[in-house]
C-alpha cells in the first residue's frame, strides 16, 4: 500500500522506524536526502559517505525476534502442552505482549497518516486487520500478519540499501583533494577552489579531481568508473582526461578544463541522482493504480461484512469479518509499488555500470520500444580524427615524400595537415620551410630545402597546369595531391576511421529487434555512401545541412509505427536528438550541447553500447512486466477464495508480504546481470 500524500515521508523500520512501502523510501528518507542532494555532494566533497561492509545490524531484527519468540510460545502452549493458566486474560495479554514489539511502530506510523489524512496506508488496513482478529479471538494470527509484516519491511529495506550503496560507491569515485601548483609549488585543497587554466598534479594510483588537458607526455589510466570498462586507456600529450579516471602509470600534470562542479564525473552523478525524478509510464499508472485500488478493496472488504447480513440466513458475523479482514491484508499493493521504480533504479544503475547513462526510467522503458535508429557518421560510427589512410607516390621514397609534405602541412592549422605531420612525428628530419602561402580553397604553395613543393587538392595542380593521373578525380576520401618542383609526385588519402565495433554494433541491431538503420551525415555523399556499404546500413543520406537532418527525421516520424532513436555527438546534432523519441549523445568526446539535450549518454563513445542499453531496458521491462503479473495474479487468487472463506490469514500474509518479497528479489536480479 503506497501512501498517496507527496508530503508525507514514512521513515520508520520495526526497530521504531518504519520504512514506507514506496519508491519514495528509495531516494527520499533522512539517509536518501544526505546521500542524494545535489548541493550537498558537489559542494561537501569531503563529507561524502564511504562505502563500508558491514554485517547485520542485529539491533534491527530484535524486535522481530522477540515477538517471533513469544509467537512460537504460544502456538506450542495453544497446540501441544495446551497449559490450564493459558487461557482467557492470560492467554489475551501474552499474545498482546508479542504483538506489541511489532505493532506498536505500525500504529504510530497509522496514526500520522491519519493526521494528514490519509486514511488508506498500509500502516491503517495493518491494523484494522490485526486488531480486528484479536477482537474476533485469532489472537495468534493477528500477531503472525504483523510479524510477518515486519519482516517483509526488513527485507525491503535490505533491498533498498543495496540500492542506496551502488549510488555510494558511485559518489565514492568523486575525488576529495587536488594537488594544484601555487607559487611554484603543489598544495592540497579542495577541487572546488580549483580554476580553469590552474596546474593540477597527479600521482601514480590518484584519481583524477578535475577535467584537464594532458600537459605530460602521457600515461594509461583506468577509466571503469566513467565508462565501465576495465581496459586501461593511454592518453598522451594535448589529451583530455577526465575526472574520475584512475591514474596508473606516473606522475602527470594537467591544465584544468572545467570547474569541478562541470567535471565529468560530476555530469554522471548530477544525471543519475535526476535520474529519479523522471518516471516511466509504468510507474506513473502504478501510482495512479494504487490511489483507485486500495479504497476500492477497502470499501469490499466493508460490503464482505454487511450484505451477507442481508442476504443469507445463517450470518454468522465472526465468520465474515474474518474474511473482510483478510481482504485488507491482500490489499496493500507493496509488491507492486515498491519492486517496480526498484527495477527501473536497478536498470539505470546496470546502464551506468557500462558506460550509459539513461538520464530517467521514462527513457529507459522507451529505448526498449525503439524500432529504428538514426546515426551521425563523423564521431558516432567514426572516431572523428582524420588519419593517414593510403600513400602513393611517383618514383619517389615514400618515407622522403612524405617527410617533404609534412613540412610544409607544418605550416598549416587545417585537420587533414594535423593529421599528416602526426603521421610522421616520429620521425627525425630538419627541413626548412619558407615561402609558404594558403591559396584559398586549393592548397598550400611554398619551398621546402629550397624546393618548390604544392600540396592540395587536384584543383591546385590544375591552377598550375600540371598534369596527374585523372583516375584520382574518381578518389571519394580526402585526398592531398603533391607535386615537387613542378612535376606530379603522388597523393595521401586521410579519412575518418570506422570505429572498431561498429560493424558489429550495427550487425546486433539488425540481430536485436531493430527494423531499419538509419545513416545522416553532412559529410560528401560518396564518404557516406562508401561507410554504409561497409557497415551494412539500412538507408543513408549525405552532404546535409542540420536543417536537413532535423527534415528527415521529421519524416521518419510521421511513420506512427516507429519508435525513433538518433544517436549523434555534435552540436549540430542537438536538434535531431530533440526530436527523435530518444536522443543519444556520445559523452567522452561529444558537445556539451549533445549531451545536455540527449536522454541517453553513452560515455565511451562506441557504438556497441546502443545495444547494450537496448539490452538492459528489455530485460528492465520484463522483469517489471514479471513483477506485475506474479503480484496481479496472486492477489486475484486470495482475494477470491478469501471472499469464499477459503484462504485464512497465512495466505493473506503470503499474498501481500511473500509475494513483495519475490518482487523485490526479481527487481534486484537486473543488477547481477551481464549485458
Amino acid at each position: 500500500m503506497i501512501n498517496t500524500d507527496s508530503n508525507d515521508k514514512h521513515n520508520s523500520n520495526v526497530t521504531d522506524k518504519m520504512n514506507c512501502c514506496s519508491e519514495e523510501e528509495i531516494y527520499t528518507n533522512e539517509r536518501g536526502k544526505q546521500l542524494l542532494n545535489k548541493e550537498q555532494n558537489i559542494r561537501s566533497v569531503d563529507r561524502l559517505p564511504k562505502v563500508k561492509n558491514v554485517g547485520i545490524n542485529w539491533k534491527e531484527y530484535q524486535t522481530s525476534i522477540i515477538s517471533f519468540a513469544m509467537l512460537s510460545i504460544g502456538l506450542i502452549s495453544d497446540n501441544y502442552f495446551k497449559f490450564s493458566f493459558f487461557t482467557n486474560y492470560v492467554r489475551l495479554a501474552w499474545y498482546a505482549i508479542a504483538y506489541l514489539p511489532v505493532g506498536l511502530p505500525v500504529i504510530k506510523a497509522g496514526w500520522k497518516a491519519i493526521v494528514n489524512k490519509d486514511f488508506f496506508t498500509e500502516f491503517t488496513l495493518m491494523v484494522l486487520a490485526t486488531v480486528g482478529a484479536f477482537a474476533i479471538g485469532q489472537y495468534a494470527e493477528s500477531v503472525s500478519v504483523m510479524l510477518f509484516y515486519a519482516i517483509g519491511e526488513l527485507f525491503q529495506g535490505a533491498a533498498v540499501n543495496k540500492a542506496k550503496n551502488n549510488i555510494k560507491a558511485l559518489l565514492d569515485v568523486r575525488p576529495t583533494s587536488a594537488s594544484v601548483l601555487r607559487a611554484n609549488k603543489y598544495e592540497e585543497v579542495n577541487p572546488n577552489s580549483v580554476q580553469i587554466k590552474e596546474i593540477i598534479q597527479i600521482k601514480v594510483g590518484e584519481k583524477v579531481p578535475l577535467d584537464g588537458e594532458m600537459l605530460s607526455l602521457g600515461s594509461s589510466f583506468n577509466t571503469s568508473a566513467l565508462t565501465g570498462e576495465s581496459k586501461p586507456k593511454s592518453i598522451y600529450q594535448g589529451g583530455q582526461v577526465l575526472a574520475g579516471m584512475l591514474n596508473l602509470e606516473k606522475v602527470i600534470q594537467l591544465r584544468v578544463t572545467k570547474k569541478f562542479a562541470d567535471s565529468s564525473i560530476s555530469r554522471i552523478l548530477d544525471l543519475v541522482q535526476n535520474a529519479t525524478a523522471r518516471k516511466a509510464q509504468t510507474e506513473l499508472f502504478i501510482r495512479k493504480f494504487a490511489r483507485v485500488y486500495t479504497p476500492v478493496v477497502f470499501f469490499l472488504a466493508v460490503a464482505l461484512v454487511g450484505i451477507p447480513y442481508f442476504v443469507l440466513d445463517t450470518y454468522v458475523f465472526n465468520e465474515w469479518l474474518y474474511r473482510a479482514l483478510i481482504f485488507l491484508v491482500i490489499s496493500c499493493p507493496c509488491a507492486l509499488v515498491i519492486s517496480i521504480p526498484l527495477g527501473y533504479f536497478g536498470g539505470i544503475g546496470a546502464a551506468s555500470r557500462n558506460g550509459i547513462l539513461f538520464k530517467g526510467s521514462n527513457y529507459l522503458e522507451l529505448m526498449a520500444k525503439v524500432n529504428t535508429v538514426v546515426m551521425d557518421k563523423t564521431g558516432t560510427l567514426t572516431a572523428g580524427v582524420f588519419k593517414v589512410q593510403e600513400i602513393v607516390t611517383k618514383g619517389m621514397d615514400k618515407i622522403e615524400f612524405m617527410k617533404t609534405l609534412s613540412a610544409i602541412e607544418s605550416k598549416s592549422t587545417h585537420p587533414i595537415a594535423k593529421a599528416i605531420v602526426e603521421y610522421v612525428k616520429n620521425e627525425s628530419y630538419t627541413y626548412v620551410v619558407d615561402e609558404v602561402h594558403e591559396i584559398s580553397g586549393h592548397g598550400l604553395k611554398g619551398k621546402v630545402n629550397k624546393i618548390d613543393v604544392l600540396a592540395g587538392n587536384t584543383k591546385l595542380l590544375k591552377k598550375f597546369n600540371i598534369e596527374y593521373n585523372e583516375d584520382i578525380d574518381n578518389i571519394v576520401e580526402s585526398i592531398v595531391v603533391v607535386a615537387i618542383n613542378n612535376q606530379y609526385s603522388g597523393y595521401v588519402i586521410v579519412a575518418d576511421e570506422v570505429k572498431e565495433d561498429a560493424l558489429d554494433a550495427i550487425r546486433q541491431m539488425h540481430k536485436n529487434g531493430i527494423s531499419q538503420t538509419i545513416m545522416l551525415s553532412g559529410d560528401k555523399n560518396a564518404i557516406v555512401q562508401k561507410v554504409t556499404k561497409f557497415l551494412g546500413i539500412d538507408t543513408a543520406f549525405g552532404d546535409l545541412s542540420p536543417e536537413d537532418k532535423v527534415q528527415k527525421v521529421e519524416e521518419l516520424k510521421r511513420d506512427k509505427t516507429k519508435t525513433i532513436a538518433f544517436v549523434g555527438d555534435g552540436i549540430n546534432d542537438a536538434p535531431v536528438l530533440a526530436l527523435s523519441d530518444v536522443g543519444i549523445a556520445m559523452g567522452a568526446m561529444g558537445s556539451d550541447a549533445a549531451i545536455e539535450t540527449a536522454n541517453v549518454v553513452i560515455q565511451t563513445d562506441q557504438p556497441s553500447k546502443i545495444i547494450t542499453a537496448i539490452k538492459i531496458s528489455k530485460a528492465t521491462r520484463s522483469i517489471v512486466y514479471q513483477n506485475i503479473i506474479l503480484a496481479f495474479s496472486v492477489k486475484a487468487i486470495v482475494l477470491i477464495l478469501g471472499a469464499d472463506g477459503l484462504a485464512t490469514m497465512w495466505e493473506a500474509v503470503f499474498a501481500d508480504m511473500g509475494v513483495a518479497l519475490l518482487a523485490i528479489l526479481n527487481a534486484v536480479r537486473i543488477q547481477r546481470m551481464m549485458f
